[in-house]
């Protein structure tokens, strides 16, 4: 019969099972180092979560037949969305996102605006020298001796109901008072 020898660790089998064990353990952390990447940068996470603040609609001048509303939009989730669209039953007309740039001479130029991004965890603040939007002013009101602006339906104070539309979020509903171009729009 033969002497069986017991097994001895050689430096060769050593370093075998050394590199056997370190391929799958390097493996594991080059995914959780880019998986910590990709949840730091903010790719990964919450769904965009949108919060309405701050709605004001300028109260018509003259014989205008359009104003322009504002609002601060807040994304406080993990991922971006987009404002696709505006509506409201208490304007009269059209209602359109829009941006405004002076062109120079003290002159400015309306363009339209399909939609605009709320990028995660930030905000956007419309305002009277960018984005904001565009409103048809409704007819005026029956009653005799309204204030506010000749042809007008709306006098300062009041609160005229919105819905923005967003790609993600959905619908959300909020109001917006009707200021004087004068008191701070945005």
């Amino acid at each position: 019969m033969t002497e069986r020898h017991p097994w001895r660790p050689t430096r060769r089998r050593l370093t075998d099972a050394l590199l056997a064990a370190l391929a799958p353990v390097l493996g594991c952390s080059v995914a959780l180092g880019g998986l910590t990447t990709w949840v730091g940068a903010g790719k990964a996470g919450s769904p965009a979560r949108i919060a309405v603040s701050s709605g004001r609609v300028l109260l018509p001048y003259g014989e205008s037949t359009e104003t322009a509303a504002f609002f601060d939009i807040s994304n406080l989730g993990g991922a971006d969305d987009r404002l696709v669209g505006v509506t409201s039953s208490a304007t009269g007309g059209e209602i359109a996102l829009s941006r405004h740039r002076n062109t120079g001479g003290g002159a400015a130029h309306k363009d339209s605006v399909a939609s605009v991004t709320v990028p995660a965890g930030g905000e956007l603040s419309m305002s009277p020298h960018g984005l904001n939007v565009t409103v048809g002013v409704p007819p005026a009101r029956a009653k005799s001796g309204a204030r506010g602006s000749a042809g007008a339906g709306w006098q300062a104070g009041d609160l005229v109901s919105f819905t923005l539309h967003f790609e993600r979020s959905g619908a959300i509903r909020t109001i917006a008072v009707v200021i004087r171009p004068s008191d701070r729009a945005g």
